[in-house]
């Protein structure tokens, strides 16, 4: 296959995805900075057991709430009863319901992971799509050779995709792994080889209340770094930032398991390796998008400057 055949299918595949593939690494940049604030934000410490009970006793007293989900960048709790059940989100530092007037940081985060996932119409396949098709790009590319390196805006264009292949073929790929539910891991509920299975330990107990499961992490764990509590299968799970990653545990009477982790999601995300990591994937983001809008600058130059050149040709005829 020629280089002229290569460049033209690597254009044209470029073209043909570029509005989703921009709505999908645009919003990629914009969850790149969800670790970093995270991380950022957590004060450890200022989240205690009886700031939580006390909560939960107060805005859930049936003990029917199923998930937690703590944002330490706007300081709330929101206490949910699962699907359909509604939730309420209390300021931590008055304990009072907070009224949304504004949009907030998890707000924009939670419509870009929307749009990054779904492009907000249940298009999943054709996120699914463009990433395969982001993958063709950059396969297309390498068989293309290695280019000339020039000071020009095609120069930097493939030169940056040449010293960041890594970092540029790992970030969709491990997208699309996410996208077809491959973790490398038997199932995602799946504990930690070294610990006990969850199910095990609470094969002769009632499941666990929210409140309880509370109890249980906070025995070994800081709940200023939780992210979430809900259930994952018949298992209360918990998500809680540690040394730079993003931990899940199952909790269980016997305590909090460690989960085996899906390499997949924590290398997508950078919530792995922390803050370091973190920016790098963001590096990575912004480098995909400087590619994509590059690329699409330098075909729509070359048209304007056939078109230009034709219509010099006829004015001199």
């Amino acid at each position: 296959m020629g280089k002229a055949l290569l460049l033209r299918l690597h254009r044209w595949v470029a073209l043909a995805f570029a509005l989703p593939l921009l709505a999908v690494i645009l919003t990629g940049v914009i969850l790149s900075f969800e670790p970093i604030a995270v991380q950022q934000t957590i004060r450890p410490g200022s989240v205690t057991v009886q700031t939580v009970e006390g909560l939960l006793q107060r805005y859930d007293p049936q003990g029917a709430a199923r998930t937690l989900f703590l944002r330490p960048s706007e300081n709330t709790l929101a206490i949910g009863r699962g699907q359909g059940g509604g939730a309420v989100t209390v300021d931590l530092a008055t304990g009072e319901p907070v009224t949304r007037d504004a949009t907030t940081v998890s707000d924009i985060f939670g419509t870009a992971r929307q749009i990054h996932e779904r492009l907000l119409l249940r298009a999943g396949w054709l996120v699914t799509a463009s990433t395969i098709a982001m993958l063709s790009l950059v396969v297309l590319g390498v068989l293309m050779g290695w280019p000339r390196l020039r000071n020009t805006l095609p120069g930097w264009h493939k030169g940056a995709a040449w010293f960041l292949l890594p970092l540029v073929v790992l970030s969709p790929l491990t997208g699309l792994l996410l996208a077809l539910g491959i973790s490398f891991t038997p199932d995602p509920r799946t504990p930690d080889p070294r610990t006990p299975s969850p199910r095990a330990a609470d094969a002769s107990g009632s499941p666990l209340t929210l409140a309880e499961a509370v109890q249980v992490l906070a025995v070994e764990h800081d709940l200023s770094s939780l992210s979430w509590i809900r259930p994952l299968g018949r298992t209360l799970a918990a998500r809680v930032a540690e040394d730079g990653e993003m931990r899940t545990y199952a909790l269980t009477r016997e305590g909090a398991v460690p989960m085996a982790r899906n390499w997949p999601r924590l290398i997508h995300e950078g919530t792995w390796g922390g803050l370091a990591l973190a920016v790098l994937n963001l590096v990575t983001s912004v480098a995909l998008l400087g590619l994509l809008i590059t690329g699409i600058w330098i075909w729509a130059r070359r048209r304007l400057r056939r078109a230009s050149g034709r219509q010099r040709l006829a004015k001199a005829a």
